[in-house]
């Protein structure tokens, strides 16, 4: 027929001509708005009552599912400008040692740049140390970077990782590239990203784990580093995988914490160790991360970590900051709808087993990560040197290098307790190396408060924190140390300057978190805390309190616990056993 023929009513079924006068008559009332979807299958379909959007018309872009107008500010940052293109910028603000704008600010931090005014009027580097396992090269190189560009010192941190401070907006250039010079990287590091990758420090030196774990840490590493995708999260994450041995890495305060464990002979599935998922921890919110039901082989933790974050990454909540991490997500789906979602996305089945097919946890050493240890490998030890809250300087770096270069394997471990670990040392040179390790100003005794306590970085380089976080808890933990050295158990002291929890306060024996008290520096005080075998989230025993007057109500606290512990009690035990009034009490009750 020809195109420019004419239509012969006549020819158009009963039906037909009822269609079109509906469809002329629905035109006449509404107007007329073309349709022109994709439907799933590959096909172009111009029916509107399709569930498919309809591409023929103006609408508003959106940003993963989310409209652009309904993102929230840092989102909308984000979708305006890639975080990763911005390096004529990072060089345009080295040129003219200026500080950032404010969205430039919150993208920097995707290259582990962080702008701390107005604390410091500098800018701190967070790195990526997977697992936490250093060189002595590597840390002799940060020495230098540091006293050349920096404060002279680092921090370590609660993530088994290195942050350098104090450099100016002039050598950010000059600082990226002396840390890739080293092997090291700081991509990713900060703002919504994956957070540095955490393992047992001790994986494949310690006789009691089930399976070495570094080389999961290294390839979750990898797979983030090659894959755009794993920049695109809603909010930060954090992963962690424990080996099942002597020290824990604090798994159960991640986003996904990965568990060994070991299947006994006569269960359901082969005998062999395999890793339990737990999901959605996240202590500032007091959440521990609980176990989802999987089990894993080893070689799926990697891929089922990856389809874990891209689930979060496809519909993570993008309009309010505060409801963006990945509990939100499954609290609002459920855990069972989140791994069915996970498992669309892997080409292998998930396989759901019951906790009480696996055997327990071996027992953990708090204080395994100070002091000198045996290690699986006969004839040799490790020596865990206590950094109180993590401040080390430069010289003290390069003599740590030296002596992991001398007596041991030229390796260093980091550790979530603001420590380091230094391994394979032969017996015959252990006592040279302690004394190396004093004549740099640092200890390897377990001492009962100083070795467990952490701090965030505080006032002195934090925005948000109300109190000078690492000043405090170093002094308020040596004056513990000095007034009951017959504790004999350990005490860990969690120092955190504000609500955002960095030094997680809700797990410590004793948790502070800085708040301000007629506008003095002071803490409100948290007890009965604990991770793993002890987990527990800790109660409140003091809304507020100044500082200077914290010390004499933690003598009289523990002045109590001295006089009336069981035999063998331990401070965390004392604590849980009395009720919170009953404390409180004790904190009032000065000692003749």
């Amino acid at each position: 027929m020809s195109g420019s023929a004419p239509i012969n009513s006549s020819e158009f079924t009963v039906e037909q001509k009822e269609y079109l006068q509906g469809f002329f008559t629905s035109i006449a009332q509404r107007g007329f708005t073309p349709f022109v979807g994709h439907t799933s299958d590959g096909f172009i379909t111009a029916d509107a009552s399709s569930s498919v959007p309809n591409q023929a018309i103006e609408t508003e872009p959106c940003w993963f599912g989310t409209p652009v107008s309904d993102l929230a500010r840092e989102e909308r940052w984000k979708y305006e400008l890639d975080p990763f293109a911005i390096w004529d910028k990072v060089l345009e603000y080295s040129g003219r040692n200026q500080s950032p704008s404010d969205d430039d600010r919150f993208r920097l931090k995707y290259h582990g740049l962080f702008h701390v005014a107005p604390a410091q009027d500098s800018f701190m580097l967070r790195l990526r140390i997977p697992g936490g396992i250093l060189s002595a090269h590597q840390l002799c190189g940060l020495a230098r970077l540091t006293e050349s560009y920096g404060s002279g010192r680092v921090d370590l941190t609660t993530r088994s990782n290195i942050q350098i401070r104090e450099f100016q907006p002039k050598d950010i250039v000059r600082v990226l590239h002396c840390v890739q010079s080293l092997g090291l990287t700081s991509r990713g590091s900060g703002a919504d990203n994956i957070r540095n990758i955490t393992a047992s420090p001790l994986t494949g030196l310690d006789p009691a784990e089930l399976i070495d774990v570094s080389p999961l840490a290294e390839a979750m590493q990898a797979y983030i580093t090659n894959s755009p995708e794993m920049y695109d999260l809603p909010r930060k994450f954090n992963i962690a995988f424990d080996s099942g041995g002597t020290i824990s890495t604090l798994a159960d305060t991640n986003d996904i914490g990965f568990a060994a464990v070991r299947v006994a002979e006569g269960r359901s599935i082969p005998a062999g160790v395999y890793f339990r998922v737990m999901l959605c921890g996240i202590t500032g919110h007091r959440q521990f991360a609980a176990d989802c039901g999987l089990l894993l082989r080893p070689e799926e933790t990697v891929a089922v970590a990856a389809a874990m974050v891209r689930v979060f990454v496809r519909h993570g909540d993008r309009t309010d900051r505060k409801k963006a991490r990945l509990k939100y997500l499954v609290d609002r789906w459920g855990v069972d709808r989140f791994i069915e979602e996970t498992e669309k996305t892997l080409a292998f089945p998930l396989i759901r087993v019951a906790v009480s097919e696996c055997e327990p946890r071996n027992a953990i050493n708090r204080m395994g990560h100070i002091g000198i240890h045996a290690q699986s490998q006969p004839g040799l030890h490790y020596i865990g040197v206590c950094v109180p809250v993590g401040h080390l300087s430069a010289a003290q770096m390069r003599s740590l290098a030296g002596i992991a270069e001398r007596f041991g394997s030229s390796e260093l471990r980091l550790t979530v307790w603001q420590n380091l670990i230094v391994p394979n040392i032969i017996a015959d040179r252990l006592e040279e190396a302690r004394q190396a390790i004093a004549d740099a100003g640092l200890s390897y005794k377990t001492t009962t408060v100083l070795s467990g306590t952490v701090a965030c970085t505080g006032n002195q380089g934090c925005r948000f924190a109300a109190s000078n976080t690492k000043s405090h808890a170093v002094s308020l933990a040596r004056h513990l140390d000095e007034r009951f050295p017959m504790l004999g158990q350990p005490v860990n002291l969690h120092v955190t300057g504000c609500h955002h929890s960095c030094a997680q306060h809700y797990i410590g024996d004793i948790g502070l978190m800085g708040v301000k008290v007629s506008g003095e520096e002071g803490y409100q005080v948290i007890v009965g805390g604990g991770a793993d075998g002890d987990q527990g989230i800790g109660r409140e025993l003091i809304s507020s309190i100044r500082f200077t007057d914290l010390q004499q109500k933690l003598d009289n606290l523990f002045s109590q616990y001295v006089s009336q512990r069981r035999s063998d009690e331990t401070f965390l035990q004392f604590t849980r056993r009395h009720d919170i009034a009953t404390l409180q009490s004790f904190c009032n009750q000065e000692s003749s």
